[in-house]
């Protein structure tokens, strides 16, 4: 009994011996947090889509706090007024980027773009892709898989079963890039919202030369380069037989857009154009045929 009690002692003041040993332990290694971290993961969205270049919405947290200079972070999800609050929290200058918006860059709908093949394999734009050109003669088109519809975290892009091209929902995209990355064949761009939601783009990223490239899509670009020289703003550019419209300069005057000859120039949330009325149109005077008779009596 003695013996019995000896060894519980012991083992009690063992316990005790080691709680103390990591209780010194544990304050000698102990990492304080800033608390503000916290504070800021709070007023982020929450997404963790990887928007923001980090692995979460906990990583971007402290980023802005620890980094002195903000203006290379942005939370596409938080946009602007979001940067800005956190921004004021924290005593710091917040970065401001225009909205922008995920497109696709493809217009070979089924009727443009008619199929060649059919692949009965895993349902997966990145494995068809790896594998072979597509089911359809353009190698640089859509695959119709719908990789970039999974990956996206806020339901804003879907297939349309119609014309098997996926479809971005302005309202709801956020401009986090997961479709971006997803995408094997580059087809989804992220660009300026524009004023009023107002955008003009190439929607082809067919780089084929034109009997080529439109054989296989009659939406297809064929590098004709009239975009480019009926623009008064210099911003078109053609390379590797593909135009190009740069946001930065193009002012949506939309001359391209009716200069193309394969509608592969996209114009989105565009006003109507107007047509002129021949009925209210002014009446050009006809030339008057000068009166023989009346010439020859005057000389």
């Amino acid at each position: 009994m003695v013996t019995l009690g000896y060894t519980v002692l012991i083992l009690c003041v063992l316990g005790v011996v080691a709680a103390l040993l990591l209780y010194f332990v544990a304050q000698k290694f102990k990492v304080v947090e800033d608390p503000r971290i916290d504070a800021v993961e709070k007023m982020l969205p929450g997404a963790n889509c990887g928007g923001c270049g980090r692995t979460g919405c906990r990583a971007m947290a402290e980023a802005l706090v620890k980094n002195a200079d903000i203006s290379s972070l942005y939370c596409p999800v938080a946009g602007s007024e979001g940067m800005a609050q956190i921004a004021e929290y924290l005593g710091k200058s917040a970065p401001v980027r225009e909205p922008r918006v995920a497109v696709v860059r493809c217009a070979g709908s089924c009727d443009k773009r008619p199929r060649t093949s059919t692949f009965d394999g895993a349902t997966s734009c990145a494995i068809v892709g790896s594998l072979f050109a597509g089911e359809t003669g353009c190698s640089y088109g859509c695959l119709g898989f719908g990789d970039c519809s999974v990956a996206c975290e806020f339901g804003a892009i879907h297939l349309n079963p119609v014309t098997r091209l996926p479809e971005v929902d302005e309202d709801k995209c956020t401009a986090c890039g997961a479709c971006v990355k997803a995408c094997p064949r580059m087809i989804i761009e992220l660009r300026r919202k524009g004023i009023k939601n107002r955008r003009v783009y190439v929607s082809c990223v067919n780089k084929e030369k034109g009997a080529v490239a439109r054989k296989s899509c009659k939406a297809s670009c064929i590098g004709c380069s009239k975009c480019a020289k009926v623009c008064p703003f210099e911003a078109i550019s053609i390379d590797c037989n593909l135009a190009y419209i740069n946001a930065e300069k193009c002012r949506l005057c939309r001359k391209c857009v009716a200069e193309c000859p394969t509608g592969a120039i996209v114009e989105v949330n565009m006003p109507p154009r107007k047509v002129a009325d021949p009925a209210t149109a002014p009446a050009t005077p006809t030339p008057q045929k000068a009166d023989s008779s009346a010439k020859s009596n005057k000389e």
